[in-house]
């Protein structure tokens, strides 16, 4: 296997990315937090408009890196993260499909577990099992934030997609999962974070914000769906720093 001694997807100078990473989906959304949210924050890459951004957060120093759609992109981008700037630490910040009448919009989901059919996992490594695991550590310190912080959080498996949720008859999907899982959300992202971390012995966590349900007709206005996000944002970094 060829290695470069310079990442290809991430055009960031060594040393300007922090050893703790909020990674949300969207790129611009790695903008918004570090306007809104960090301070001092400079943009530090955007190949393929892919932006991350580091600032200081409570004067600790952040970076926030957008990781794209799916596996393979957050697989490269996470890669990359902790190959060639020694990350420690990674939450994924997204949003979710609701699969269980549990959970309400807009409320936050902290993956315990993450199962896939994909074969991410086997082609990467010949890794045979179909869940991974974040940190617990990690989790531990977002569930007790949580709490500080009084916000409502659900602590569940989610199951992670190739293919968008809704586009496909996501049930006939469900229905092959383990009985054993309590399947809370279904995302398309975390799976491949939590073995590349587990991987390189990093932490990982992804929390979620709940933005649609099969059990409800709820939809989220504009102001709505910004200020749960906030929450999980907020929640991240507090826990990330500590």
């Amino acid at each position: 296997m060829f290695i470069g001694e310079n990442p290809i997807h991430i055009n960031a100078a060594k040393g300007s990315i922090a050893e703790i990473v909020l990674m949300p989906g969207d790129p611009l959304r790695a903008k918004y937090i570090a306007e809104n949210f960090l301070e001092d924050a400079k943009e530090i890459c955007n190949l393929r408009n892919m932006l991350g951004f580091t600032g200081t957060y409570k004067g600790t120093k952040v970076s926030v890196v957008g990781s794209g759609m799916g596996m393979p992109s957050m697989g490269i981008y996470s890669w990359e993260l902790f190959h060639y700037f020694n990350v420690k630490k990674i939450i994924r910040i997204g949003t979710c499909g609701v699969v269980s009448p549990e959970v309400q919009v807009p409320e936050l989901i902290l993956a315990k577990c993450a199962h896939s059919e994909s074969n991410f996992a086997y082609t990467f490594d010949n890794y045979e099992e179909h869940i991974t695991y974040p940190s617990r550590d990690l989790n531990d310190k977002i569930i007790a934030n949580a709490r500080e912080l009084n916000y409502k959080l659900h602590v569940g498996d989610v199951t992670t997609m190739d293919v968008f949720g809704p586009y496909i008859d996501c049930d006939r999907v469900l229905k092959r999962i383990p009985k054993e899982l309590n399947v809370i959300g279904e995302e398309m992202e975390a799976f491949a974070l939590f073995h590349i971390a587990n991987h390189f012995n990093r932490e990982a966590a992804c929390i979620l914000t709940a933005v649609d349900s099969k059990f409800s007709d709820i939809v989220l206005s504009g102001e709505q769906r910004q200020n749960s996000l906030n929450e999980m944002i907020t929640l991240a970094l507090e826990s990330i720093i500590k």
